[in-house]
């Protein structure tokens, strides 16, 4: 018999009730996880709350977004589900795993009747989507080995508010589906790990765990192939730590492996079958390895993780610094060891090499919400200065309304004044989160603080960026194409060659230069020369040269968010083309 003298992470845990919880915030959140039904369902109304709000009505945002849908759109277009390609170009920097789920919203989406389903870029996010909840959801499944209910929900209340899987929900790319499958394995992980080390010897182990984990390994390598660092590197500490992992064989190691290659190795097969050792070559030494430098101009020192923390975990990230003394003090108790193990090997990484994009930590997240909750459920929040952080709550809030909205007036010159209620109820939630905090009430700050991130999101991605039409100047290019009265429009894009353009226009659009932008607009009717400013003196040059006669140009006026810089898009006709 185990003596406790206080609860421990891992060993299951009693609601502690705040003081003053007969509040009316508290008291419904009482009841909406007073069972395991409720729970689920007020964390799936959350989730389409904080996550809807702009959702359908942003425009495809470069680049790395437009890529995958395009992709996804050619591989439909195509019937080609082996090979990812953007126009002509393979790409192969990551497996083929999010290419069929978007393939499969689209197709599914196509066959309910939605018009010109392709050409929607929220059609390609409905599995960043469903990604993002599923891993809220199973956040909370996870949590529920160390916590209790109400920990657990708080715990994926913290995910969910979160500001990056606010922003991967509405991305069209690989992140929010890969933290689904990484929190499953983990917290399939956590419940074999635990077991073991509360001695439970069952004569039959359970299968559900071992199939939990090892699907979402199989699933996760498909999608990125980050989930086997993730899960190593946390196997390989706690061997270290415990001295032993015979633990692992409850996993049942030998058919797990047997179930990831009927899995994954089919199209591993097709792939090589199609493209010899490129994909390889191009997914592990052109992509994986390469971000062990400075990859695409997104080098940066490391510490930029743990600063960038405390705004993309916002509003999560006050509790998480006043819970971190504790946490380490308990380092040594199973369910901290275990969370621990998942967290800070991985962050090492990410902090060393040096690439760094802020959604790269985004798996390691749900370790922190879960560490955090349970120093919140014990009691043991630091008094120290860092209790100041609560005023993060309130500063988030009132920076970002500020930024958000100067940012506005500068790039369409509006205030934008229906976001400004919204801004100002999550200046006062993020007030009262600030005054009600103290150790007993850590709970209620918590609520305060998440319905802040809810009128945040809704202000932000529901009001403002839709309005942005300037950041989004391929959205305009198509309009006016879409607006010509002949059959078949044909365009070439000479200095912006944004994916998003390709994109919103056709797979076919050419990206070339002015010249060829002249040239292009010379070989018939029906076509439409795209050309930035800065290519514009040599689209005229060679239509002078080659004598094009061309209509005048209709403008679009916008800004690159890709390369930071103002363009100015002509859009030439070639001669009797309406």
């Amino acid at each position: 018999m185990v003596e406790t003298l206080q609860p421990r992470f891992g060993a299951g845990q009693q609601s502690v009730k705040p003081a003053h919880s007969s509040r009316r915030l508290f008291m419904a959140f009482e009841f909406a996880t007073a069972s395991q039904p409720r729970a689920i369902l007020f964390l799936l109304l959350t989730c389409l709350v904080l996550f809807l709000p702009g959702f359908f009505t942003i425009p495809p945002i470069d680049r790395d977004e437009v890529r995958f849908a395009q992709a996804t759109k050619q591989m439909v277009e195509s019937g080609d589900y082996v090979d990812i390609r953007f126009q002509d170009d393979v790409r192969y920097k990551k497996p083929v795993g999010i290419y069929w789920l978007q393939a499969a919203s689209l197709k599914t989406i196509s066959a309910l009747g939605v018009p010109k389903a392709q050409l929607r870029i929220w059609v390609y996010r409905v599995p960043s989507l469903l990604g993002a909840i599923g891993a809220v959801l199973l956040t909370y499944w996870a949590a529920l080995a160390f916590l209790s209910r109400q920990g657990a929900v708080l715990a994926a209340l913290m995910i969910a508010s979160s500001i990056l899987l606010g922003v991967e929900a509405r991305l069209a790319k690989t992140d929010a589906m890969q933290l689904l499958t990484v929190v499953a394995a983990m917290g399939a992980m956590a419940r074999v790990y635990l077991s073991w080390q509360r001695g439970e010897d069952p004569a039959r182990p359970p299968w559900s765990w071992p199939a939990i984990f090892w699907t979402a390994l199989a699933v996760g390598i498909l999608l990125k192939g980050l989930i086997l660092m993730f899960v190593g590197l946390t196997i390989l500490v706690l061997a270290i730590l415990d001295r032993s992992a015979a633990w692992l064989w409850r996993l049942r190691p030998v058919w797990g492996l047997m179930w990831v290659l009927v899995l994954v190795l089919p199209w591993f097969v097709l792939i090589f079958l199609r493209a010899g050792d490129a994909f390889f070559a191009d997914a592990v030494g052109g992509d994986m390895l390469a971000k062990l430098g400075a990859q695409e101009s997104h080098g940066a020192p490391p510490g930029l993780y743990l600063l960038l923390f405390w705004v993309t975990f916002w509003p999560g990230a006050p509790l998480a610094g006043m819970a971190a003394p504790a946490v380490w003090r308990a380092r040594r108790e199973p369910g901290a060891q275990f969370l621990l193990a998942w967290l800070i090997p991985s962050w090492i990484v990410f902090e060393v090499a040096l690439t760094k994009l802020p959604h790269y930590v985004l798996p390691l997240y749900p370790a922190i919400a879960i560490l955090t909750i349970g120093a919140v459920e014990r009691r043991v929040l630091s008094r120290s200065w860092l209790t100041r952080g609560a005023a993060w709550w309130f500063v988030i809030p009132a920076f970002g309304a500020v930024l958000v909205i100067v940012g506005a007036i500068k790039a369409i010159h509006q205030p934008v004044f229906p976001a400004w209620p919204l801004y100002a109820g999550a200046m006062v939630a993020g007030l009262i989160a600030w005054w009600l905090f103290e150790d007993s009430r850590a709970e209620r700050s918590l609520l305060n603080a998440v319905i802040a991130a809810a009128l945040m999101a809704a202000a932000t991605y529901g009001v403002v960026l839709p309005r942005l039409t300037t950041m989004f100047p391929s959205q305009e290019v198509a309009r006016a194409l879409r607006n010509v009265t002949c059959v078949g429009p044909r365009s070439a894009a000479a200095g912006f060659h944004e994916p998003s353009l390709v994109f919103m226009t056709d797979t076919s659009t050419l990206l070339t230069d002015g010249s060829g932008a002249a040239d292009f607009l010379g070989q018939g009717t029906c076509r439409f020369a795209l050309v930035e400013s800065r290519s514009e003196r040599a689209f005229i040059q060679r239509a002078e040269a080659i004598g094009l006669r061309y209509n005048a140009p209709v403008r679009i006026e916008g800004y690159n968010i890709s390369q930071g810089r103002a363009i100015s898009i002509a859009i030439f006709r070639s001669e009797g083309t309406e």
